[in-house]
């Protein structure tokens, strides 16, 4: 007799199966999870019986009967997703079947205070809450900078006032009474590029996303990598030199997106940089010479020298950076191989623009929490 943790784990499996693609019949999940025909049958009549999963139409195979088709059904519930950084906030509603519902975006004020954020991703939620039937059955969150998940602890980011130690699981679920998971902001989008972009048939890629900071989210042989202290891909807080020391300046100085754009524009180092950053970039897109050629070469050697440690498949470039275009990502991969022979004689350094939209960290964390859920019994 099973015990009623391993048949939720099972039950949420199915669904997880199902909603993925991998098993859409009784036949194939009792395959996919190890389980007797009969067995994998009862899960799938119980989760009929609450209306998560609905049976229709038949999966023809090249041998044996017609099986029946199985697929989730989307008004069952919903899941939550928001991401943030120091600029503006994002929120996705995405349906139990996993696909995308709605959006919200939020600026945020130039100096907005921890406690004020945390206020603002509570009134986003119940924004998408909104005159929707169905339950809110989790939320995921994708902070910025330094994250506990197994906490539910944002740690420390530099760019909001007063981010240290922050509870923010608890903070969220006491205002939402809804069960919420953190993760890295750049961690969760590494998600969506798993479900919706180009990361799905990879097994080892990188998210590359500047932006008021310098991070990256490693997925190594198919998991994130988090780190013995959670704060694995943040080459940001290298030394800038990198000869130099972390004290005085770092990476995130000089290879963030808005430090990028005061580069390129030939702007002072403490220059506000413009409200639509993207379009501005945007616009620098067809720029040449020297400031050009400067942070394509910064851009390159930073790489490289990540990419030497973790060996990825692919380079997922997010953010407002990628205004710049697949110019930018392919003249930063080149400047990577003439700087490193051993990346020059392998060729293995790829740099390419996601094709997801801005609201990938939220899609990302959305289907963090869509993938943790179990159900009830």
């Amino acid at each position: 007799m099973r015990s009623a943790e391993d048949q939720k784990r099972l039950l949420a499996g199915v669904v997880l199966q199902v909603r993925g693609g991998k098993a859409v019949s009784r036949r194939e999940l009792a395959d996919a999870l190890g389980l007797s025909p009969s067995t994998a049958g009862q899960y799938v009549d119980h989760l009929q019986a609450v209306g998560m999963l609905l049976e229709d139409g038949l999966v023809r195979g090249g041998m044996g009967r017609p099986r029946r088709s199985l697929r989730v059904c989307g008004t069952a519930g919903w899941f939550a997703g928001v991401e943030f950084n120091a600029d503006r906030l994002c929120g996705v509603r995405v349906d139990f079947a996993g696909q995308r519902e709605a959006v919200a975006v939020e600026h945020l004020a130039r100096g907005a205070t921890a406690a004020e954020v945390v206020e603002i991703l509570a009134l986003m939620v119940r924004q998408l809450q909104a005159d929707h039937e169905a339950p809110l059955l989790g939320l995921g969150v994708g902070v910025p900078g330094v994250v506990d998940p197994d906490a539910g602890i944002g740690v420390h980011y530099s760019f909001i006032s007063g981010w240290d130690q922050i509870p923010l699981a608890d903070l969220l679920n006491d205002r939402l009474q809804v069960p919420v998971l953190l993760e890295n902001n750049l961690r969760a989008i590494a998600m969506a590029e798993r479900w919706f972009g180009g990361g799905d048939e990879l097994s080892d890629y990188v998210i590359l996303g500047p932006r008021s900071g310098f991070g990256m989210a490693i997925v190594s042989d198919g998991r994130l990598v988090r780190g013995g202290h959670f704060a694995a891909g943040e080459p940001g807080r290298w030394p800038w030199p990198l000869n130099g020391s972390a004290a005085e300046r770092q990476v995130q100085d000089a290879l963030s997106a808005p430090a990028v754009y005061r580069r390129l524009a030939g702007l002072a180092k403490d220059a506000s940089p413009p409200t639509d950053l993207h379009q501005a970039l945007e616009d620098l897109g067809q720029i040449q010479g020297a400031a050009w050629e400067s942070v394509i070469e910064d851009y390159g050697r930073v790489l490289g020298l990540f990419h030497l440690l973790v060996d990825a498949q692919r380079y997922f470039l997010h953010g407002p950076l990628v205004g710049l275009g697949a110019r930018f990502c392919e003249e930063l991969s080149a400047a990577a191989a003439r700087i490193f022979p051993a990346i020059k004689s392998t060729d293995t350094l790829r740099v390419v623009p996601s094709e997801l939209s801005d609201d990938a960290g939220a899609l990302g964390a959305a289907i963090m929490a869509m993938e943790a859920w179990q159900p009830s019994l």
